[in-house]
């Protein structure tokens, strides 16, 4: 039950990030995936193949071999999200090396929600394995760290689950980091007592023994330890700590380290020295929604993992209208304005609704949450009569929302901003390119522009998910102010037939960049 929790949890988040595929994310998608895999057979080849070389070698120089067991798919192959709901082949990564596709998955920039939807996306796709695979997963590890580093420990966890046959220590590490900031470490510790080669770390093999109840085999082990050297300073301390609670009574707290490992972060919270989340990278945020912490914590925490497309839009929602605000200040000021415009746009009344937004704005906009915000209100601000600044707020949002397209239709633009924009989100140049270099950069993508030659030959070579990865990279590029880059980027994505993604992608650039919200 709880693995098939966190599989729908993760299909929900990934349906409402409002990528190019995966917004049409049957929730059921998952509960097939194994018999879907089962149907898909390779053609046979020919009886009689033609020889395209000739039968004798050129070199005596050793082959190199790559080794896979007979009748076990390759663990870099799993994903969440079958083709049906992705829209990409099965080939997506197959002609790349694993190596190169590792090195772009963690080092992409996600400037915008957009590029975030679409990594999501390709992190959770099922896919045949690339080439350089072997027995090691090295792309599965590489999309398990960048979904860890966004926060998005559930889709990890899942992933892990549907890859459980490959018994890596590596991959273990990673099923056990993600397990410590979800508060389910159980299932893991209990494969590491089975296993205890699946790692060497002592600290984990003690916390493991003891989160199991085999607390005398965690004193033993942790007492040796201790002893011949292999345990000491901080560590030492905190394990000694949390294994007799008593060493705590009258002794100074222990200086946390700053940046702990989801170990030491679990370990220091069981000694009654709970570590903030805030100062901490994004993963530790995703604990502080497993209900232990504070409403404040939360809030706080559902923004940072909703910025990084990690939390659904509903789920920061449910998080702001939990209760009333007790404070004002901060957080607090943006909780009330969303609880305020929730409220005016229930009534129906476009005189309350209006003022809500024009206060709630500015607070998502200092929040970076605009797309989110307007994710979740735009549709319903296109219904009402509002006026002024609340009208061009309420046009924004739905710009920012799924309905772009028919908005812009009934759209009259009065700058070069809003026409670009309008050209955009139905599929066309404007009629002439602003001198503006952001407009214009956005603009020639939909003019006359085609993807670079040097992803145009990654493309003939089949290699489509890298040349989507050197895509954003160029994305990236183009928002810092290459625009070249920028045109680049959305060519290359309307030529792979991410037209969606590409939309979406040059609108929130435009408009983010306008409010001063650019990530």
């Amino acid at each position: 039950m709880a693995t098939d929790r966190r599989i729908r949890a993760a299909l929900l988040a990934m349906t409402l990030l409002g990528g190019p595929a995966v917004a049409q994310a049957p929730l059921s998608a998952i509960d097939w995936l194994d018999s879907e895999r089962q149907t898909r057979t390779a053609a046979p080849p020919p009886r009689s193949a033609p020889r395209d070389e000739p039968p004798v070698a050129t070199s005596g120089t050793r082959p190199e071999v790559e080794v896979v067991p007979l009748g076990q798919p390759s663990a870099d192959a799993v994903g969440l999200l079958p083709m049906s709901v992705t829209g990409l082949p099965p080939d997506l990564w197959a002609r790349s090396e694993a190596a190169t596709l590792g090195g772009l998955i963690r080092r992409v920039d996600l400037v915008v929600p957009a590029m975030s939807a679409l990594m999501f996306t390709l992190l959770l796709a099922e896919a045949d394995a690339p080439e350089g695979s072997g027995s090691g997963a090295p792309l599965l590890l590489a999309r398990l760290d960048r979904l860890f580093s966004e926060g998005a420990i559930d889709p990890g966890l899942a992933l892990i689950e549907r890859a459980r046959g490959d018994s890596s220590p590596e991959l273990y590490t990673r099923w056990l980091d993600f397990a410590l900031l979800s508060g389910g470490e159980e299932a893991p510790c209990l494969a590491l007592k089975a296993d205890p080669s699946l790692s060497a770390d002592l600290a984990e093999r003690i916390y493991c023994d003891a989160r199991t109840g085999d607390w005398d085999h965690a004193v033993t082990v942790f007492g040796t330890a201790r002893a011949l050297g292999q345990i000491d300073g901080r560590d030492g301390e905190i394990l000694a700590r949390y294994l007799d609670p008593a060493l705590s009574d009258g002794e100074s707290a222990v200086s946390p380290p700053a940046r702990p490992t989801p170990l030491e972060f679990r370990l220091f919270e069981a000694m009654g020295e709970a570590l903030p989340t805030q100062p901490l990278p994004r993963p530790f945020a995703a604990y502080d929604l497993s209900g232990n912490s504070g409403w404040r914590a939360q809030v706080l925490a559902g923004e940072r993992l909703a910025r990084a497309g990690a939390l659904s839009d509903n789920r920061l929602l449910g998080l702001y209208s939990d209760r009333e605000p007790a404070a004002s200040g901060g957080v607090w000021d943006r909780v009330e304005a969303v609880q305020d415009l929730e409220a005016a746009i229930a009534s129906g009344r476009a005189d309350l609704a209006g003022p809500a937004l024009v206060r709630a704005w500015p607070q998502m906009r200092s929040a970076g949450l605009l797309v989110t915000f307007s994710r979740l209100f735009g549709s319903d601000l296109g219904t009402l009569a509002l006026s002024g600044r609340a009208a061009e707020f309420a046009e924004r949002a739905q710009l920012l929302s799924s309905d772009y397209e028919t908005v812009a239709r009934d759209m009259t633009p009065r700058t070069d901003l809003m026409r670009v924009i309008k050209a955009v989100a139905t599929g066309s140049a404007p009629a002439e390119i602003p001198e503006d270099p952001r407009l214009s950069a956005v603009a020639r993508a939909w003019q006359d522009a085609t993807m670079p030659d040097t992803l145009s030959e990654l493309r003939k070579a089949g290699k489509l998910g890298e040349v989507i990865l050197r895509a954003m990279e160029l994305y990236a590029s183009g928002a810092e102010g290459n625009h070249a880059d920028m045109t680049a980027a959305l060519a290359a994505f309307r030529d792979v037939s991410l037209e969606d993604t590409a939309r979406r992608a040059a609108i929130q650039f435009l408009i983010l960049g306008d409010e001063g919200a650019l990530r």
